[in-house]
């Protein structure tokens, strides 16, 4: 378990820096899921991931991701509590303000990310895995 949460820390390491670059981390067929947003949608493998992230940034200007918290959930789940910023390229709302408690849930076996799940709304991410929501 503590090797799952070391390779999902250093994913957010690296995604704090606004280095999205790296993909090593994920498995070959990946799933990619944006459950809730302004671009919810699922794709898959390594390509799919890709260009799921690079729709859902598209729609910001200077998009961040920082994590608060990490949670094991059990031998293969990662939560990641998450704070997201960053200005609506249309809009110009920030997304501090209008949605700052975010969270992922990262599956790994062997080593490799076979599933990320990232939500916009937290409470949904507690809803989907069976959790009271956070409280505070």
């Amino acid at each position: 378990m503590t090797a799952n949460l070391d390779l999902v820390r250093s994913l957010y390491v690296a995604w704090e820096r606004g280095d999205w670059s790296a993909v090593e981390w994920a498995h070959p067929e990946i799933e990619f899921v944006i459950a809730d947003g302004p671009s919810p949608g699922t794709w898959s493998g390594v390509a799919g991931m890709v260009e799921g992230y690079r729709q859902a940034m598209n729609a910001w200007e200077g998009y961040s991701a920082q994590a608060e918290e990490y949670l094991s959930l059990d031998d293969e789940r990662v939560l990641v509590l998450q704070r997201l910023s960053g200005r609506g390229k249309a809009s110009g709302l920030e997304l501090a303000q209008m949605q700052p408690n975010a969270a992922g849930i990262f599956d790994v076996r062997d080593g490799k990310v076979v599933k990320v799940v990232l939500y916009y709304d937290r409470d949904r991410a507690f809803a989907d895995l069976g959790l009271a929501p956070e409280t505070g």
